[in-house]
């Protein structure tokens, strides 16, 4: 399931159980792993050896079956002209917004004043940035350049700026999840026919934003607070790394290294057998969205991403303590984020099935497109591994102490 070699795998096992004296714990995480697939095939009526199309199919229309329940619980229609923002609250109730350190809305300012974002002012009529910044929510034309200017100027101008913050242009304050207005809609198609999904984020502006444009698929008001929670989540895991950056030298370096969700990019050497140690990469991000093929997505390491997701599947398990009316059996997904196996095919071909709710999720929406998502499963399973050794926090003061470096030795 983690597409690595037989061998690969017993040789960080031996290390892992020389290092830390605990014995079988690959084992133990394999033989949970078919408890649950048990349990849960068991739930949707099919058997352990049920084809993959069948399982497939099963899963995706639990999560329709979970999407159509909340809306209703909720009084939610994606048709409501209000509806994203009624997703918003319901996801802040889920996960409620916490205290961060960001960049100071008057620095924000200043660096709009200095650079100008032409094209979101001349979609908004402006030919004055003070008279833009008076008139409009600073946060909207913030998460407008996500979508309005272009990457390259965003990249080589704008964020360019970047290059001269300091601690002291950043603050404490609450996490901001917004609605966007609707005049955003029509500027932000592009964007969401792009990524196929109208939520984003700024990490460093502490603002996660719902663009008001939905593209009408089964799993959308899911997918959405699972999006949302996972947002709320990695926001305030990359503010606690900004204040702790505040603390150390090259702050502006290292935030930007951040935000560019920097990964080590060369392969270390490999060590002596008789003095080899577990070490593992941290991948900061989702590799496998631009090459599943990548050669780190290979080698042992862990994924704070992978924990933010852990904590968004966490939330939507909650949704019955938000919507008492709701009785559609979420608790299904519980615990299931690095669960699956391979099943074989109508065509009589192993295929590998992910029982995590957010490549199922992710899948369900796009599922004209036939695409299927494994990706989040397998990076949960990577975290698993560590944390059945070490724990969970140790995992975080790990990351934390060595995010720049791209790896660590245990």
């Amino acid at each position: 399931m983690l597409r690595v070699s037989k061998r690969a795998l017993q040789d960080l096992e031996q290390d892992l159980e020389r290092v830390t004296g605990k014995q079988g714990v690959l084992e133990a995480i394999s033989e949970e792993n078919e408890r649950m697939i048990v349990q849960r095939l068991d739930f949707l009526g099919l058997g352990r050896h049920t084809n993959a199309n069948k399982v497939y199919d099963a899963l995706t229309s639990k999560i329709e079956a979970d999407d159509f329940a909340i809306c209703q619980a909720s009084g939610c229609s994606l048709r409501d002209p209000g509806a994203a923002e009624k997703l918003c609250d319901f996801a802040a109730k889920l996960e409620p917004p916490q205290t961060g350190f960001f960049l100071k809305k008057e620095k924000a300012k200043q660096l709009l004043r200095n650079e100008p974002p032409k094209k979101i002012m001349a979609a908004l009529g402006y030919t004055s940035v003070d008279e833009m910044l008076e008139k409009e929510d600073l946060l909207e034309v913030y998460s407008a350049l996500r979508f309005l200017e272009d990457a390259e100027w965003q990249n080589t101008v704008f964020f360019r700026q970047y290059e001269s913050l300091t601690p002291a242009d950043f603050e404490e304050r609450q996490i901001e999840l917004k609605a966007l207005h609707h005049k955003w809609a029509q500027a932000a198609e592009r964007f969401v026919a792009k990524k196929y999904h109208n939520v984003s984020h700024l990490k460093e502006l502490g603002v996660i934003f719902v663009i008001p444009i939905f593209l009408g698929v089964s799993g959308e008001s899911l997918r959405l607070l699972a999006m949302l929670s996972h947002y709320l989540n990695e926001v305030k895991y990359y503010s606690d790394l900004f204040a702790h950056l505040a603390k150390r030298e090259n702050f502006a370096y290292n935030v930007i290294s951040l935000l560019r969700g920097d990964v080590i990019e060369d392969r270390l050497p490999p060590q002596p057998a008789e003095a080899r140690r577990p070490r593992f990469l941290i991948i900061q991000r989702y590799l496998a969205k631009d090459d599943e093929n990548d050669w780190r997505l290979f080698e042992p390491h862990v994924n704070p991403e992978a924990l933010h997701w852990q904590r968004a599947e966490e939330a939507i398990v909650r949704i019955p303590e938000v919507l008492p009316n709701f009785t559609n059996g979420i608790a299904f997904w519980k615990d299931l984020g690095p669960v699956g196996d391979y099943f074989i095919s109508e065509t009589g071909v192993p295929l590998l099935v992910s029982f995590n709710i957010v490549d199922t999720v992710m899948a369900l929406v796009r599922q004209k497109e036939l695409l299927k998502y494994v990706y989040h499963h397998q990076e949960a399973l990577w975290n698993k591994i560590f944390v059945a050794y070490y724990g969970q926090e140790e995992m975080i003061k790990q990351v934390k102490q060595n995010i720049f470096k791209g790896y660590f030795y245990m």
